[in-house]
């Protein structure tokens, strides 16, 4: 178990589905990404499904609370998204896989909820590590957002920032659904292409 400096409670180092570390250090050459897209347990489902992802965890972000727990961003006070923290080697995948994977797997039109679930920690959210990130992410938002109109969907209400501080998500979040395989998980795309490879 470990304790990293932005977290006020304890996490498991190891991926509970495939062994790998879930917080610091990674190993050399590894990249984060983090994303928002409804609860994070379906959202973390996704990314580490995804060939050759080193590991994913669930944690709070965006908001304006050091140390959130649970409870506190359920009840909407803390401005906190419940996001995936993706760590990957951009040599075996590349960042644009993983906006395929975001894109794809949510519906990037609902505001504040995806689904069922209602709330600012439920919005769509992109939270960028460097400039190529960025260009990439706003790029693909844009391209997207044509796709979607022409499927006579709404705008595209994902926000894109730089990332702020991680603060991971209580233990029993860490891998949900590969420890409760039944549980509930919200996520649907809208059936709409991104057009990334």
């Amino acid at each position: 178990m470990n304790t990293p400096s932005n977290l006020s409670m304890t996490v498991p180092e190891l991926h509970a589905q495939n062994g790998h570390r879930i917080v610091p250090p990674f190993p050399e050459g590894s990249r984060e990404a983090v994303f928002g897209m409804g609860c994070f347990w379906g959202a973390e489902r996704k990314f580490w499904k995804v060939p050759l992802v080193y590991s994913t965890a669930v944690g709070y972000s965006a908001g304006h609370t050091a140390h959130p727990t649970y409870r506190e961003v359920c009840g909407g006070g803390t401005g906190h998204n419940e996001v995936v923290k993706v760590v990957y080697d951009p040599a075996v995948v590349s960042y644009a896989t993983l906006l395929k994977v975001f894109w794809e797997s949510h519906d990037p039109t609902q505001g504040h909820r995806q689904g069922n679930d209602v709330g600012s920690q439920y919005r769509s959210g992109i939270y960028t590590f460097d400039e190529a990130q960025e260009a990439l992410a706003k790029s693909s938002r844009s391209a997207y957002e044509t796709r979607l109109r022409q499927a006579g969907f709404d705008a595209i209400t994902t926000e894109i920032i730089n990332a702020p501080p991680f603060y991971y998500a209580e233990e029993y979040h860490q891998q949900y659904l590969h420890k409760n395989p039944a549980g509930y998980c919200g996520l649907g795309g809208t059936g709409v292409g991104c057009g990334l490879h």
